[in-house]
């Protein structure tokens, strides 16, 4: 279907390839591969299912070399394998871990390692981490703060959404994205 899309329809142009874990159905995966032509300027999705149990698909390097990279880190953060991939390894984490972490199934706080010269041993913490998501909340603002400082559960707001007090009292006026506020 790729080789069909490049050579007979115009795609010339990988733009990514993506996967998806659609955990507790059959099949669990889906590859998206987005393709552009630039002859016609027009924009294709492929999508293929893979199921859990076979857990590959063939590689399209043959068609496009940049899907190289793509399927190397698809292989890496899913585990889905690219059947006559040139040198498919692992891009992101080391050789040997035995974890793919974009699964729905890896928790958010990840799982011991046993290569502490490597990476982080322990887990990491989820209760009041610096990105957390915080329930409830006045608005969409305060529940996705830019940062929260888990000590004392205070945030530091994007400049865009609410204006930085600090930067007003440094320079004397709001500096950053949006209007600018006319002296007096």
């Amino acid at each position: 279907m790729c080789t069909f899309a490049k050579q007979d329809l115009g795609f010339n142009y990988l733009v990514d390839i993506s996967s998806l874990d659609n955990y507790g159905d059959d099949p669990r995966f889906t590859v998206v591969y987005h393709l552009y032509g630039l002859g016609h300027h027009c924009y294709l999705r492929i999508k293929t299912s893979v199921s859990e149990e076979k857990c590959e698909v063939p590689t399209v390097t043959g068609v496009w070399r940049t899907a190289n990279w793509h399927e190397r880190e698809i292989y890496d953060m899913m585990g889905i394998r690219f059947r006559g991939h040139p040198d498919l390894r692992r891009i992101l984490m080391w050789e040997g871990y035995p974890y793919f972490p974009l699964r729905k199934d890896f928790p958010l706080a990840g799982k011991s390692s046993n290569v502490p010269e490597v990476a982080f041993t322990e887990p990491a913490p989820m209760a009041g981490g610096p990105f957390t998501t915080i329930a409830g909340g006045k608005d969409a603002v305060a529940r996705e703060p830019r940062v929260r400082i888990p000590e004392t559960d205070s945030l530091e707001l994007n400049a865009r959404v609410e204006r930085r007090q600090d930067i007003k009292d440094a320079h004397g006026e709001n500096f950053g994205p949006g209007p600018i506020e006319p002296k007096k």
